[in-house]
C-alpha cells in the first residue's frame, strides 16, 4: 500500500510517495525525472550499511547506475568541511544541471545533500529518500536545506524544493528506538500545532505505531506531510504561517546549541521538550486551559519520551545563558523572538508578544526542577 501526497508549489511540483519497499522500487519511482541513467547518491555511513545496496539493486532493475559518497553519521556533518567535500565530490562525478542528485538518509543528509544541490551548477535537481521518521514526516518535505555553522543551527541555507519524496516506511525497522521517538517528537507536534483530532489519535495509536505497525506508521507519516505540505503552500518561504511548523523549536535550538549539537540531545527530543515549555508558557500565559500542558507532558511521558529539562544528561547554562542562545535563532525578527505558542491543543499561533521575564522565570523553574 503506497499513498501519495501531492505538493502542487507552482511550477515547483512534486509527490511524496509513502509506503513500504520504496527503496526497492526506487529505479521505476526516480527514472521518469532523468535524462540519463545515473544518479549521484550522498548518504551516511550508517544509513549506506543499512539501505545502500538495496537502492542499488531498486536502481539497477531499470539500468540506472549510481556513484555514492558516505559521509560520517550525526549533526556534526552538518558543517561547512563536509557540505564542501559534498559539492566538490559532485563536481567530480560530473553531475550535470540536468542530472539527479538522491539523499538518502535522516534530516542531516537530506538537509545537506539538497543544500549542495541547490548551489551546484547553481541549481540541480534532487530525490529526497528519508530513513528516519523525522526526515520523513518534516525535513524531506517543504525545500529547507542548509547547514549550521558555530553561530547556531541552520543559519546557511536555500529553499531548494526536492523533484520527489520517497518515505519508505520499512527503513523505519532498522532505526534505534531512540532515534524513532527523536523522530516522533515532529510527529507528535503536528497535532499539537494545528489537529487536536490527530493528537487525540496519536494518543490512542502511538504506542503501536512505535510498536512497528505498518498501517499506522504510513497514516502518521501521511497525516503529518498533508498538514505540513499545507502549510508550506500557504507559506513557502516562512513570512507567516509556515513558523507554526516551528512549535517547540525556540527552546529547542536553544538547548541544542547548550548541549553542543551532541548525542545528549537528539533534535526531537529537543522539540518534544521545547513543545512541552510552549504549552507551559501558553497556560502562564493564560491563553490555553493549565490541563493543557498536563495531556502533552502525559503523552510524551507515556511514550517514553524526554519531556523536561530534567530528562537532559549533564549541566545546562542557567536562565538568562539559554535566552541569550534563543536570541540566535533564525525566527528573531528586529531583535524580537517569536514564540509559537497555544491557545490549546490543535490551535497555534505566532507571536512576538512574550515578556522576558516570564519565560525568564519559566526557564528558573525548569532547571530548579533538575
Amino acid at each position: 500500500m503506497t499513498e501519495t501526497v501531492s505538493v502542487p508549489l507552482p511550477g515547483r511540483e512534486y509527490d511524496v510517495r509513502i509506503g513500504e519497499g520504496l527503496i526497492a522500487q526506487a529505479g521505476q519511482e526516480i527514472a521518469p525525472l532523468l535524462h540519463r541513467k545515473r544518479v549521484a547518491v550522498l548518504t551516511d555511513t550508517n544509513v549506506a550499511k543499512a539501505h545502500l545496496e538495496a537502492l542499488r539493486t531498486g536502481l539497477a532493475a531499470e539500468g540506472i547506475t549510481m556513484t555514492a559518497l558516505e559521509l560520517p553519521a550525526g549533526e556534526s556533518t552538518k558543517s561547512w568541511p563536509h557540505f564542501s567535500q559534498a559539492v566538490e565530490w559532485l563536481l567530480e562525478q560530473q553531475v550535470e544541471r540536468r542530472d539527479v542528485v538522491v539523499a538518502l538518509g535522516g534530516g542531516v543528509i537530506g538537509d545537506l545533500a539538497g543544500f549542495a544541490a541547490a548551489v551546484l551548477r547553481r541549481g540541480v535537481r534532487f530525490v529526497q529518500i528519508p530513513t528516519s521518521l523525522l526526515a520523513q514526516v518534516d525535513s524531506s518535505v517543504g525545500g529547507k536545506t542548509g547547514i549550521n555553522t558555530k553561530q547556531g543551527k541552520n543559519l546557511v541555507g536555500a529553499f531548494h524544493q526536492p523533484s520527489l519524496v520517497l518515505a519508505d516506511t520499512a527503513a523505519l525497522q532498522s532505526l534505534p528506538e531512540r532515534d524513532f521517538l527523536a523522530g516522533y517528537g515532529e510527529v507528535v507536534k503536528y497535532g499539537l500545532l494545528g489537529d487536536a483530532n490527530f493528537f487525540e489519535w496519536l494518543e490512542q495509536n502511538a504506542p503501536k505505531m512505535a510498536a512497528g505497525d505498518s498501517a499506522a506508521r504510513i497514516y502518521a507519516v501521511r497525516r503529518s506531510v498533508e498538514m505540513k505540505a499545507e502549510i508550506v503552500l500557504r507559506d513557502e518561504t516562512e513570512q507567516g504561517d509556515r513558523a507554526l511548523l516551528n512549535l517547540g523549536h525556540t527552546f529547542c535550538h536553544a538547548l541544542e546549541s547548550a548541549t553542543d549539537y551532541s548525542n545528549r540531545l537528539l533534535h526531537g527530543e529537543g522539540v518534544a521538550i521545547g513543545c512541552a515549555l510552549a504549552f507551559e508558557l501558553s497556560s502562564r500565559l493564560g491563553l490555553c486551559a493549565q490541563e493543557d500542558p498536563s495531556r502533552v507532558r502525559a503523552h510524551l511521558k507515556a511514550m517514553n519520551m524526554k519531556t523536561d529539562l530534567a530528562d537532559i544528561p549533564g549541566d545546562l547554562p542557567d536562565a538568562d545563558a539559554l535566552l541569550t542562545l534563543m536570541g540566535q535563532d533564525k525566527k528573531v525578527i528586529d531583535g524580537q523572538l517569536r514564540f509559537i505558542l497555544a491557545k490549546g491543543i490543535g490551535k497555534a499561533f505566532v507571536t512576538s508578544d512574550v515578556p522576558r521575564d516570564m519565560v525568564r522565570t519559566l526557564l528558573q523553574d525548569a532547571l530548579a526542577a533538575r
